[in-house]
């Protein structure tokens, strides 16, 4: 009789939300979807933590918290180098026009902070964790 193996929890790179968003998407994240999240705060960071571990999916807010750099420079970069940009991205932002732009660069179709509980934001997010 075989076992059946408990699939990896999904990980999650936050990048550049404040501390109080970080911990809000972390906690709803971990609720709905067992993920685990890790958080980065700049590019180099970001390219860091996404060349040595494996990341389901990564969140960039629209201004980066630690140095107000744009997300949307960030999510460009990624999706220009060949090592990550097949890695899932949506763009944290409340703004239509952002995620336009994201969506343009190759995210993912994102959300808002205000509409993190909603069930268009669980559709989006369960159907790139699978969950």
């Amino acid at each position: 009789m075989s076992k059946l193996v408990p699939a990896a929890a999904p990980r999650v790179l936050s990048v550049g939300q404040c501390g109080f968003d970080h911990r809000s998407i972390s906690g709803y994240l971990a609720e709905r979807f067992g993920a685990e999240v890790e958080r980065a705060d700049s590019l180099d960071d970001t390219r860091d933590a996404m060349r040595s571990a494996r990341f389901d999916l990564v969140l960039v807010n629209r201004v980066l918290d630690e140095d107000g750099s744009s997300g949307l420079e960030l999510i460009r970069a990624l999706k220009h180098d060949p090592a990550l940009a097949d890695v899932p991205v949506m763009l944290v932002s409340n703004h239509a026009d952002a995620q336009e732009a994201a969506f343009d660069l190759g995210a993912s179709p994102g959300f808002g902070k205000a509409s993190l509980h909603s069930d268009a934001t669980l559709a989006r997010i369960k159907a790139l964790l699978g969950r």
